[in-house]
């Protein structure tokens, strides 16, 4: 890599809001740290890329397929009533993609998940549990 060229690395919101759980070929898969819903986010590891249009076509393809196969392990896992999946940025500019699992239970149905609750901790073994079968999934191991 050319000195020149910029590294990628996780924006410190993301960092502070999420468990990392391994790298596809694009993206970082993150797992936000709320037990009210399963909300994944994919990070393309790409430096300063604010929105899908910034990607090179190949990659707006790459990311579509990994949020697919991250979307439909989700859905396997989780049983959910409907999944939500946005580019939104307003309060972190770098590229994430939302993937959240919801039911028509949960506490923010059927309005966005965003500011309904303050976000729940996780219980330590649910999590690590619910990461494993994710890893399995989506083969990362």
């Amino acid at each position: 890599m050319p000195s020149d060229t910029p590294a990628w690395s996780l924006h410190s919101r993301l960092k502070e809001d999420t468990i990392d759980i391994g790298d596809l070929p694009l993206c970082r898969v993150l797992v936000i740290k709320d037990a009210h819903y399963p909300w994944l986010l994919l990070v393309p590891r790409r430096p300063d890329v604010a929105e899908i249009i910034d990607l090179a076509e190949v990659e707006q393809a790459q990311l579509m397929t990994e949020i697919s196969r991250v979307a439909r392990a989700l859905k396997e896992i989780t049983k959910c009533d409907k999944l939500n999946i946005a580019a939104l940025g307003n309060l972190v500019p770098q590229l994430h993609v939302h993937i959240i699992a919801r039911r028509s239970s949960d506490a923010a149905w059927p309005r966005p998940v965003w500011g309904v609750m303050p976000p729940l901790a996780h219980d330590a073994e649910e999590v690590q549990h619910f990461i494993s079968a994710l890893r399995r999934k989506i083969w990362l191991g």
